[in-house]
């Protein structure tokens, strides 16, 4: 005989990412505090948190929906859009900040034709700024998809992303 726990029901939409999504926030007993691990959880599964996902978090934790998108929009590590193949995020923190960070960012905006927080048209780079890496030793920091390179300038940095730009090659 089965149990209820056992048996596996296909989510009503027919998306398994939402039954997984479904099963992290059953795990986490519906609790409102456990909202920012729910969100790491439905950005894992796809990737950015869109609208309509936001809003099921809210409906399903009886949260308000200004609440859930203030999370969302707080943290750094959340996007509401879809990301790029690479990712290249500059610290604007004080070190990086009186180390030239401005100029970097200025420097990769305009060869990019993107400002922070946008992805190149052709979905290969998404530009990203952090408050703080925490690695102020080697200002300015510019993480490079998960890698930390500190003592960058506008030169280097461009160099690095060119090829993103170009053809989609590293």
């Amino acid at each position: 005989m089965t149990t209820a726990s056992t048996v596996v029901l296909p989510h009503p939409s027919g998306d398994k990412r939402l039954k997984m999504l479904d099963a992290t926030m059953k795990r986490h007993q519906y609790q409102q505090d456990a909202l920012i691990e729910i969100l790491h959880k439905a950005q894992e599964l796809y990737g950015y948190l869109e609208n309509d996902l936001l809003l099921y978090i809210a409906h399903k934790l009886k949260l308000p929906p200004s609440r859930v998108y203030g999370v969302a929009t707080f943290y750094h590590l959340f996007s509401l859009a879809p990301q790029g193949v690479h990712s290249c995020v500059l610290c604007t923190g004080t070190a990086c900040y009186v180390k030239g960070a401005q100029a970097i960012l200025a420097n990769v905006e305009k060869t990019a034709h993107i400002r922070a927080g946008e992805t190149t048209t052709n979905g290969q780079l998404s530009l990203l700024t952090a408050r703080c890496l925490g690695a102020c030793g080697i200002a300015p920091a510019v993480v490079f998809d998960g890698t930390v390179l500190g003592n960058q300038t506008p030169e280097s940095v461009c160099d690095r992303i060119q090829g993103w730009l170009e053809n989609g090659t590293q």
